[in-house]
């Protein structure tokens, strides 16, 4: 591909640890090296110094821990502290199920584990669904929001800390089984003077992931009515992370594939990040995803493989409808192709698309 990030052998998914880092973008990943399907995860590792043209570097964590031994190194989020890089990661193992762990790095090359690994454990007494943790500064502190869930109803926890090894629970953020047995991803993040809460749902829901605006006063959530959305509905999206640019930007990237894919024979690597998006409110106050500038030049108003006509939007190849989609009026759209994948931004980013084609 031109302008995606995907690996060059085995399995890769969720991005992980986005972070810009003694000037360059880092970009972690879940990642199997050893086959085209999901398997012991490890976390793959590139570099960028554009958002667009990506190098990728030798494996970042390997599951070579006993409190990996089981699922490996799952999902999870990075900061940046006196200079030095800090990857939280899922750890799986037999013993202990889902923990939270910590490695930390000086060059954003080599990476150390913390040798006081796990930092948590659930505190829902229930390892079997606790991931994905996300980590933000919050004034003197550092909030961690983690996915998990309990008795087939979703949640997100929320937990505090001063010095990013010691780590206090502070509670439930979200708990609704509509959102299924277990969230999956979840981000906080500050976009102006509001927080925006993304996460991903296992449950077949008609839009995996969700979107809210709210207020966060470092305990609890203050959403608004009717809090979530998508601003996705295309079937290759999911496990979308946020990070803070040098600029302010906030970007967002998503795992550009999906579960029920079947893998072509002879692949020799499966999976992609989304192009980079730019998270804003528009004028009308309302959340919009757009690519971002960088990229801009690539992205055109048309294309052949989408149409509109008579309330309906279509992405069509080779004759063979992909996707449709009813929309009541004609959209505005700025659209991105690249080998085998279009994404289609409409409206201003009210609303996107992003699918394969083939």
């Amino acid at each position: 591909m031109k302008y995606h990030f995907e690996n060059k052998k085995g399995w890769m998914n969720d991005p992980n640890g986005l972070v810009f880092f003694k000037g360059r973008y880092h970009a972690f990943f879940q990642h199997y090296p050893l086959a085209t399907h999901w398997g012991q995860m490890h976390w793959g590792h590139a570099v960028s110094d554009d958002l667009i043209n990506w190098e990728e570097l030798d494996i970042a964590l390997y599951p070579d821990q006993p409190y990996e031994d089981d699922g490996g190194c799952f999902s999870g989020s990075a900061i940046v502290k006196d200079d030095i890089l800090y990857l939280f990661y899922t750890s799986v193992s037999h013993e202990l199920g889902q923990t939270q762990s910590v490695a930390f790095s000086r060059d954003g090359i080599k990476f150390e584990k913390y040798e006081g690994n796990p930092v948590i454990t659930s505190p829902l007494g229930d390892s079997r669904e606790f991931r994905d943790p996300k980590v933000i500064r919050y004034g003197n502190s550092y909030k961690m929001v983690v996915g998990a869930g309990k008795d087939n109803i979703g949640k997100i926890l929320l937990f505090t800390s001063d010095d990013l090894f010691n780590w206090e629970y502070d509670g439930e953020l979200i708990s609704d089984p509509m959102f299924g047995p277990c969230l999956e991803c979840p981000n906080l993040i500050r976009l102006e003077n509001r927080f925006i809460l993304m996460f991903s749902s296992i449950k077949a829901l008609p839009h995996r992931v969700n979107f809210a605006v709210c207020d966060f006063d470092g305990k609890r959530l203050y959403l608004d009515e009717d809090p979530f959305f998508p601003l996705e509905t295309g079937p290759d999206f999911y496990a979308p992370q946020a990070f803070e640019a040098p600029d302010g930007r906030i970007i967002v990237i998503g795992w550009m594939y999906n579960w029920s894919r079947t893998v072509p024979m002879g692949k020799t690597h499966v999976g992609a990040f989304t192009i980079p998006r730019e998270l804003s409110f528009d004028k009308s106050g309302r959340l919009t995803m757009n690519p971002i500038k960088e990229i801009r030049p690539y992205v055109k108003d048309e294309s052949r493989f989408v149409t509109y006509n008579d309330g309906l939007l279509r992405i069509a190849f080779e004759g063979r409808t992909v996707l449709r989609k009813q929309l009541a009026c004609e959209p505005s759209m700025k659209i991105l192709e690249d080998d085998g994948v279009v994404e289609v931004f409409l409206n201003g980013g009210t609303d996107v698309i992003t699918t394969y084609i083939c």
